[in-house]
């Protein structure tokens, strides 16, 4: 079951400032549609990767009123990019200096950023260490703080879920581990979620990232506070800023959207209905909310 959507995009490869070859789609309408609107960068969760952002990208690049460029890029070790040989630079500072990499090399020197899960925790650094690159900010299940409830979880099925050997078992693994929480999937959601997880490998499906990016989570110590990005959010709080949060989530706390809105007080706050951690940003009302604060962004 391979990606069938290569026609949509312009792959894109270019190099990190280490010298590690990684990989973004363009998604490029005619320039003279853009009427010269920023473009839109995606960045993924932790093990995902560009396809996740597949129908999003084409809703907005195709948008008859208001298309932008959409650029969604796959981290170092996921999807299409190089796996690192040094698992220690599969980190934030790291993975950001990446994103940096990526615009420098599309000449992209402002942009409208949406960051799901991990992707967000990178921009809290971009927003921290380089503003000027930020126009506004989606971001999508995550917040300055992580709950350790939901961390736990992510470690636990990415390190001891069973390994499909087709692909409608890896479909029926993903409802299982994630059904609960996602009630408003239907069957062929959970198909295209395969899609975007797994990589056809002679016709069976592997998980598309390198496995020491799972590994890494064994060591985090959840007898301790997780550290928060409170001091980042505040550059974040400057810039135009939208939230989606899956009503079912287990990452991000009411308490924790709460005190983001209190200390944010233009903050675009929208609950993902019937979606855990993270949503799925093509379903349901989202993509509407997303435009609608587009359309506010230059």
């Amino acid at each position: 079951m391979p990606d069938t959507y290569a026609g949509d995009f312009q792959e894109r490869f270019y190099t990190s400032s280490d010298g590690l070859r990684l990989y973004a789609r363009d998604y490029r309408p005619d320039e003279a549609l853009t009427g010269g609107r920023l473009p839109v960068i995606c960045l993924p969760g932790l093990t995902r990767n560009t396809r996740d952002f597949h129908r999003l990208a084409l809703l907005l690049s195709r948008d008859r009123t208001a298309p932008r460029r959409v650029i969604a890029l796959d981290s170092r070790g996921r999807g299409n990019s190089a796996w690192d040989e040094n698992k220690a630079n599969y980190n934030l500072a790291v993975e950001a200096g990446d994103v940096m990499a990526a615009c420098a090399a599309v000449g992209i020197e402002r942009a409208i950023f949406i960051g799901t899960s991990r992707g967000g925790l990178i921009l809290h650094l971009i927003a921290a260490t380089r503003p000027a690159l930020l126009e506004a900010v989606i971001l999508n299940d995550i917040g300055p703080v992580i709950e350790a409830e939901g961390l736990a979880r992510i470690r636990d099925y990415l390190n001891n879920g069973r390994q499909p050997a087709e692909w409608s078992e890896a479909a029926d693994i993903l409802k299982e581990n994630h059904g609960a929480s996602f009630t408003a999937l239907a069957g062929e959601d959970w198909r295209e979620m395969a899609l975007a997880l797994y990589r056809d490998v002679g016709g069976r499906p592997v998980a598309d990232f390198d496995p020491a990016i799972a590994d890494a989570l064994k060591s985090v110590d959840f007898s301790q506070p997780l550290p928060d990005l409170w001091e980042q959010f505040e550059s974040l709080s400057r810039l135009p800023l939208m939230l989606i949060r899956g009503e079912n989530t287990s990452l991000l706390s009411k308490q924790t959207a709460d005190e983001m809105a209190r200390r944010h007080s233009g903050l675009v706050l929208h609950t993902a209905a019937k979606q855990g951690h993270a949503p799925l940003l093509h379903l349901g009302s989202i993509p509407a909310m997303i435009q609608a604060f587009l359309a506010n962004c230059r």
